[in-house]
């Protein structure tokens, strides 16, 4: 217990320099809904304890209620003790402020995560939530939902169980969020083909807006297929410098540091940042939904 203070004593230290270069991109308006996006992060490292640091810093100025981890919770040993090191600790702050996690297993997770009461999985491997301008105070909407998946087990249960929800939804928005990517220009893994020949066909039909991922340890964001946007958000707590190799489907991407990413939906626009480890931008742009306007925009 004095050797994780100390580290996170020392990770304080160092990210504290970096909290007045905090650059924010999104509107920030008040009744939005505004989220978290991290992957990749369950080391306990001092990267992990930084990256936790700087959200809750800029959870101060842009109050994200939740934050959606696309896997890979945990490496390593998964005893009860390693939930606070590699969890509990990086993310006191926000906890303490209410901020919730919702999780999707990746492929170092074991299954019994699904039961711990702070991931909010309800004993499920795959689940759905929604996320709409009352969670914030003020009026009800369609919202958002989101859909957790288990990609390290893709049969035709699950199948039929998304299908079924995105089928018979009502929200204005459909986010799904999992581990493996269906796109991916990084060397060590790429792209996840047959996942992708199970899920993109559903995605596509249902008109899924996002969809998000982790397992490669670099940011990217994928050129808008047939109308899903694709992002990776893999280095929460892990990195891969130099792996990402740019391709056709790139529309941006940063493997030097660790990063996560900051979302805000305003009715038909839906914001999102990617912010390095030092606290700053790496991509950031807006979303409109088709049936209310353009194509999106990024800057």
């Amino acid at each position: 217990m004095r050797a994780h203070s100390a580290a996170v004593t020392l990770a304080l230290a160092c990210v504290a320099p970096w909290l007045a270069a905090q650059e924010l991109s999104l509107p920030n308006k008040p009744g939005t809904v505004k989220f978290a996006v991290i992957g990749d992060t369950g080391t306990g490292s001092r990267q992990q304890v930084e990256v936790g640091t700087l959200m809750a810093a800029y959870h101060k100025k842009f109050p994200f209620t939740f934050v959606v981890m696309v896997g890979d919770n945990m490496y390593g040993s998964q005893a009860p003790p390693d939930f606070l090191s590699k969890f509990e600790a990086p993310y006191k702050e926000l906890l303490s402020s209410n901020v919730r996690f919702y999780a999707a297993l990746g492929n170092h997770d074991e299954a019994g995560q699904k039961n711990y009461k702070l991931f909010n999985m309800a004993g499920e491997r795959y689940y759905a939530f929604r996320a709409n301008a009352s969670d914030v105070g003020t009026k009800v909407d369609k919202g958002v939902r989101f859909y957790a998946l288990d990609s390290n087990y893709m049969d035709k249960t699950q199948l039929d169980w998304i299908e079924k929800q995105l089928k018979t939804t009502d929200a204005d928005w459909k986010i799904c969020f999992f581990h493996h990517p269906l796109y991916s220009s990084a060397r060590k893994h790429g792209s996840a083909l047959d996942l992708r020949k199970a899920l993109e066909p559903l995605f596509i039909q249902y008109k899924v807006d996002v969809v998000l991922a982790g397992h490669e340890h670099v940011y990217e964001r994928i050129k808008p297929q047939q109308g899903v946007y694709y992002f990776i958000s893999g280095a929460g707590g892990t990195l891969r410098k130099g792996d990402l190799r740019p391709s056709q489907y790139t529309a941006a991407g940063f493997d030097q540091d660790y990063h996560f990413m900051l979302f805000e939906v305003d009715g038909d626009e839906m914001h999102f940042q990617a912010v390095s480890r030092v606290g700053k931008t790496v991509d950031s742009g807006v979303i409109k939904r088709p049936a209310a306007a353009a194509p999106a925009a990024a800057h």
